[in-house]
């Protein structure tokens, strides 16, 4: 159902039964699945891909031109995955050049004003809290969380099944399934409580916690820490994240608790 009053390029494609309320506009080049509605005074630009059953709230903006010097117009597009709900007056630009997209997953949720800047790549069944600020070129893997009122600096990558506190600047990458906050920020122990309801097991979230006393409590630099890994603990698909995550690295692992004491649980 599309409202009278609602703008709609004719060159955009709009699936069967989705949903446009009164003075959303869309622009051309569009594509969205079915199912998806689309709230009053939402703005959906060119290059916008939208998967099906997605809810976009009023006065969101997807696709915006990027808000970066360098950007000369190139043609670049926004993916959103299918189930993907974007609330109030969330904006989410558009890809340059670097990498030519943005792209959100399926499942995912982002919240009131948040900002999703260009060529960041966001995994399935993410959580952005209301008025996170992501820059650009931002990675995060599927089914983390970050915070409300977080920022996040341009390049940094955060983990699958890693938890940001609310309110932190991030500047170093956040390592898969931990728990991060403080200032400066700092691991605090690992997501226990997120893993257990994705299905993780009490013998699956103990061997996570110990590869990360090897990182974090035992007064290793991390190439150490991972070598000692390598050598003696059992592998598994989540201890070769965590080493490939941290070996792979460009800006530097979150730093480690201010004490000694194993903050895991």
């Amino acid at each position: 159902m599309i409202q009278p009053l609602a703008y709609i390029h004719p060159e955009a494609k709009i699936a069967q039964n989705v949903v446009v309320e009164p003075f959303a506009i869309i622009h051309k080049d569009v594509e969205i699945g079915e199912g998806t509605w689309i709230g009053s005074h939402a703005v959906i630009n060119e290059g916008a891909r939208i998967g099906r059953n997605c809810k976009i709230y009023p006065g969101a903006v997807i696709s915006s031109t990027p808000q970066d010097l360098k950007f000369k117009d190139e043609y670049t597009r926004t993916f959103i995955g299918d189930g993907t709900t974007i609330r109030e007056y969330a904006t989410i630009s558009r890809g340059t050049e670097e990498h030519w997209k943005t792209e959100i997953g399926s499942n995912c949720l982002v919240m009131a004003y948040a900002h999703v800047a260009h060529d960041c790549r966001i995994g399935n069944n993410c959580l952005i809290i209301n008025n996170v600020q992501m820059a650009g070129h931002v990675h995060m893997g599927d089914w983390a969380i970050i915070g409300g009122s977080s920022s996040v600096h341009q390049w940094v990558k955060i983990g699958p099944h890693a938890m940001v506190s609310g309110g932190s600047l991030v500047r170093k990458d956040v390592p898969p399934f931990t728990k991060a906050a403080r200032e400066p920020l700092s691991y605090t122990g690992i997501n226990s409580i997120g893993l257990r309801r994705r299905g993780f097991d009490n013998d699956k979230i103990n061997q996570i916690q110990e590869i990360y006393r090897y990182i974090y409590m035992r007064g290793l630099n991390n190439a150490d820490a991972l070598t000692q890994i390598e050598l003696e603990l059992p592998p598994s698909d989540e201890r070769d994240e965590i080493v490939n995550f941290i070996r792979t690295s460009e800006r530097g692992i979150m730093r480690g608790p201010s004490s000694g004491a194993d903050r895991g649980e």
